[in-house]
C-alpha cells in the first residue's frame, strides 16, 4: 500500500479534533473494487495525517455497496458507498424508503476499462467492440441470421486474433464495471456488427434488442467474476488463453503479469482517458450519507480530504496510481463543503 505523508495545507482541511462523541469513531466504507485502491490510499493517509482513526474500507462491488448504503441510517450502517457508476433511480428510491433521503454524490475522477492477458500468452494486442460481442454474445449475426453463438476460437470472430479457445473473464453483474462493459463494448459491438439492426428488423422492440445485445453466452466461454480484480488475475494466471476485463489502475499495478490490448486502435492510458480518446472509460464516485455528518467523526473531513488537490489532483498520489484527475475537482470540493445533496439546487 502506498504511504502518503501530506503537507500542512492538506492537514488544514481535517483539523477538527477526533474527540467528537459518537457511537463509533471510524468512517465505514464499502463498494466498488475499482474505487477500492484509491479509497484505501486515502484512508491510510487520512489516518496518518489527521487525528481521526483510519476509515474501514471494504470491497464487494458497486451494487453491493450501494445496497448496504441504502439499508438505513445509524451506526450499524455504512457511511460511504464507493461506485464505479452513478447511483440508479431505483437505488435512490430504495435509500429513501429506508430513511436515507439526503445523499451527497462525489465524483473523484475517471478510470478506463482495459482488456488484458498473460504477458507471455497469445497475441491479444488489439480488439474492437465487435470482437467481444461476437466472442461472448449469447446470440450473434451469422450469414444474415441471429443464431446461438457458434464461435469457439477468437480467430472465428476476427482472423487477426489468435486461433485459441475463447476464455473471457468479465465482471459479474453486481460490479459497476459490468454496466460500462455492456454498454460501451457489447452493445457497441452488437450495433457495429449489424446484429442490433437484424434484431430490430425481426420485430424485436428496441429495449428487447438492446437487452439481447448485452446478454452473454452461458456455455463456459465467458465467465462472470463476482470477486475483485485479484480473482480475475488468478483465473488468467491459471489459463494462458484467458483474457480479462480490469480497471486501468489494477492493470498498471500488475504490468509484470499482464499485457494490455488497444480498443478501437487506442491504447488505454491516463492521457487517452482524460482526453476522451479511449472509448471505454467511466467516472468514479462515492456517495455520502449526509445524516451521518456530524455524528460519525471525520466523515465530512474524510470526503474533503479525498478530493483535495494534493491527493486527487493531476500530481497527487491517486493519479500516480492510475486515477485520471477530474478537471472539475474544485466544483466537487465546494459541493462537499456546502454538503450539497443529489437533486439540490444551489
Amino acid at each position: 500500500m502506498m504511504s502518503v505523508k501530506l503537507s500542512i495545507s492538506v492537514l488544514a482541511i481535517a483539523a477538527v479534533s477526533a474527540t467528537t462523541a459518537a457511537a463509533r469513531d471510524n468512517v465505514q466504507i464499502a463498494g466498488s473494487s475499482t474505487v477500492l485502491p484509491y479509497a484505501s490510499i486515502v484512508a491510510e493517509a487520512f489516518g496518518e495525517n489527521t487525528e481521526f482513526p483510519t476509515p474501514v474500507v471494504e470491497s464487494g462491488g458497486s451494487s453491493a455497496g450501494l445496497k448496504r448504503f441504502c439499508e438505513g441510517v445509524g451506526e450499524n450502517t455504512i457511511d460511504i458507498a464507493n461506485a464505479s457508476r452513478a447511483i440508479r433511480e431505483n437505488e435512490i428510491k430504495a435509500c429513501a424508503d429506508a430513511g436515507v433521503t439526503d445523499i451527497i454524490e462525489v465524483r473523484i475522477g475517471y478510470d478506463g476499462i482495459v482488456f488484458a492477458s498473460q504477458t507471455n500468452g497469445p497475441a491479444f494486442t488489439a480488439f474492437e467492440p465487435t470482437d467481444w460481442f461476437n466472442a461472448i454474445g449469447e446470440r450473434v449475426l451469422v450469414d444474415g441470421a441471429i443464431v446461438d453463438n457458434p464461435h469457439t476460437q477468437w480467430a472465428d470472430v476476427n482472423a487477426a486474433l489468435p486461433a485459441v479457445e475463447i476464455a473471457a473473464f468479465i465482471p459479474g453483474t453486481k460490479h459497476g464495471t459490468r454496466e460500462v462493459f455492456e454498454e460501451k463494448v457489447l452493445l457497441k459491438g452488437c450495433e457495429d456488427s449489424g446484429a442490433l439492426q437484424a434484431m430490430l428488423d425481426s420485430g424485436m422492440s428496441e429495449d428487447d434488442a438492446e437487452h439481447a445485445c448485452m446478454s452473454v453466452r452461458t456455455d463456459g466461454r465467458s465467465v462472470d467474476i463476482d470477486g475483485d480484480y485479484t480473482e480475475t488475475l488468478a483465473r488468467i494466471d491459471s489459463n494462458a488463453n484467458g483474457v480479462g476485463v480490469f480497471g486501468l489502475a489494477f492493470y498498471e499495478n500488475n504490468t509484470d503479469k499482464l499485457k494490455v490490448a488497444t480498443m478501437s486502435g487506442v491504447a488505454p492510458t491516463t492521457d487517452t482517458i482524460a482526453s476522451g480518446e479511449y472509448p471505454v472509460s467511466r467516472p468514479l464516485f462515492f456517495y455520502i450519507k449526509k445524516a451521518h455528518i456530524g455524528v460519525i467523526p471525520g466523515l465530512k473531513e474524510f470526503a474533503g480530504f479525498f478530493v483535495a488537490d494534493e491527493l486527487a489532483g493531476p500530481s497527487g498520489p491517486l493519479a500516480q496510481y492510475g486515477l485520471v484527475s477530474d478537471p472539475e475537482l474544485a466544483t466537487t470540493q465546494k459541493m462537499i463543503a456546502d454538503e450539497q445533496t443529489i437533486g439540490q439546487n444551489m
